[in-house]
Protein backbone atom coordinates (compact mmCIF):
# COMPACT_ATOMS: atom_id res chain seq x y z
CA UNK A 1 0.00 0.00 0.00
CA UNK A 2 1.52 3.24 -1.44
CA UNK A 3 -1.01 5.63 0.26
CA UNK A 4 -4.24 5.44 2.39
CA UNK A 5 -5.98 8.05 4.14
CA UNK A 6 -9.85 8.88 4.86
CA UNK A 7 -10.82 8.79 0.99
CA UNK A 8 -7.75 8.39 -0.91
CA UNK A 9 -6.00 5.25 -1.69
CA UNK A 10 -2.77 4.11 -3.95
CA UNK A 11 -1.59 0.96 -4.10
CA UNK A 12 0.51 -1.24 -6.33
CA UNK A 13 -1.21 -4.56 -8.01
CA UNK A 14 0.96 -7.42 -8.60
CA UNK A 15 0.62 -9.55 -11.86
CA UNK A 16 -2.32 -7.74 -14.08
CA UNK A 17 -1.96 -5.29 -16.82
CA UNK A 18 -3.79 -2.87 -18.98
CA UNK A 19 -6.89 -5.05 -19.67
CA UNK A 20 -7.60 -6.11 -15.84
CA UNK A 21 -6.66 -2.24 -14.79
CA UNK A 22 -9.28 -0.74 -17.60
CA UNK A 23 -12.23 -2.94 -16.53
CA UNK A 24 -11.69 -1.83 -12.71
CA UNK A 25 -11.18 1.32 -13.09
CA UNK A 26 -14.35 1.71 -15.55
CA UNK A 27 -16.29 -0.45 -12.48
CA UNK A 28 -14.86 2.17 -9.65
CA UNK A 29 -16.15 4.95 -12.23
CA UNK A 30 -19.85 3.97 -12.40
CA UNK A 31 -19.69 4.18 -8.53
CA UNK A 32 -21.25 7.52 -7.18
CA UNK A 33 -19.54 7.94 -4.18
CA UNK A 34 -16.16 7.28 -6.11
CA UNK A 35 -14.45 11.01 -7.21
CA UNK A 36 -11.25 10.03 -9.00
CA UNK A 37 -10.66 6.52 -10.26
CA UNK A 38 -7.36 5.96 -12.43
CA UNK A 39 -3.92 3.68 -12.80
CA UNK A 40 -1.06 4.19 -13.89
CA UNK A 41 2.01 1.63 -15.06
CA UNK A 42 5.16 4.16 -15.17
CA UNK A 43 6.97 1.66 -17.20
CA UNK A 44 5.31 -1.35 -18.89
CA UNK A 45 8.62 -3.98 -18.95
CA UNK A 46 9.57 -3.70 -15.37
CA UNK A 47 6.33 -2.21 -12.98
CA UNK A 48 3.71 -3.02 -11.60
CA UNK A 49 0.63 -1.00 -12.15
CA UNK A 50 -0.68 1.58 -9.78
CA UNK A 51 -4.32 2.01 -8.98
CA UNK A 52 -5.45 5.70 -6.93
CA UNK A 53 -9.13 5.97 -5.89
CA UNK A 54 -10.13 9.20 -4.22
CA UNK A 55 -14.03 9.04 -3.01
CA UNK A 56 -16.54 11.96 -1.79
CA UNK A 57 -17.82 12.39 1.49
CA UNK A 58 -17.56 9.45 4.06
CA UNK A 59 -16.91 6.67 1.39
CA UNK A 60 -13.63 4.28 2.43
CA UNK A 61 -11.90 4.02 -0.78
CA UNK A 62 -11.32 -0.17 0.44
CA UNK A 63 -14.95 -0.72 0.17
CA UNK A 64 -15.49 1.21 -3.13
CA UNK A 65 -12.78 -1.12 -4.42
CA UNK A 66 -14.39 -4.42 -2.86
CA UNK A 67 -17.35 -3.24 -4.38
CA UNK A 68 -15.60 -2.49 -8.07
CA UNK A 69 -14.30 -5.93 -7.46
CA UNK A 70 -17.19 -7.80 -6.74
CA UNK A 71 -19.04 -6.01 -9.81
CA UNK A 72 -16.11 -6.93 -12.06
CA UNK A 73 -16.38 -10.46 -11.20
CA UNK A 74 -20.07 -10.68 -11.71
CA UNK A 75 -19.51 -9.43 -15.18
CA UNK A 76 -16.62 -11.74 -16.11
CA UNK A 77 -19.45 -14.14 -15.14
CA UNK A 78 -22.36 -12.80 -16.91
CA UNK A 79 -19.54 -12.91 -20.29
CA UNK A 80 -18.22 -16.17 -19.61
CA UNK A 81 -22.03 -17.55 -19.19
CA UNK A 82 -23.24 -15.79 -22.80
CA UNK A 83 -20.05 -16.37 -24.66
CA UNK A 84 -20.73 -19.69 -24.04
CA UNK A 85 -24.33 -19.95 -25.17
CA UNK A 86 -23.03 -18.02 -28.81
CA UNK A 87 -20.07 -20.62 -29.17
CA UNK A 88 -22.75 -23.57 -28.68
CA UNK A 89 -25.11 -22.39 -31.01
Amino acid sequence: MLKKTENELKIEVEGIGHTLCNLLQNKLLEDEEVDVAGYDIPHPLASNPILYIRTRGGASPVDVLIRAIERTREFNREFGEKLKAVLKT
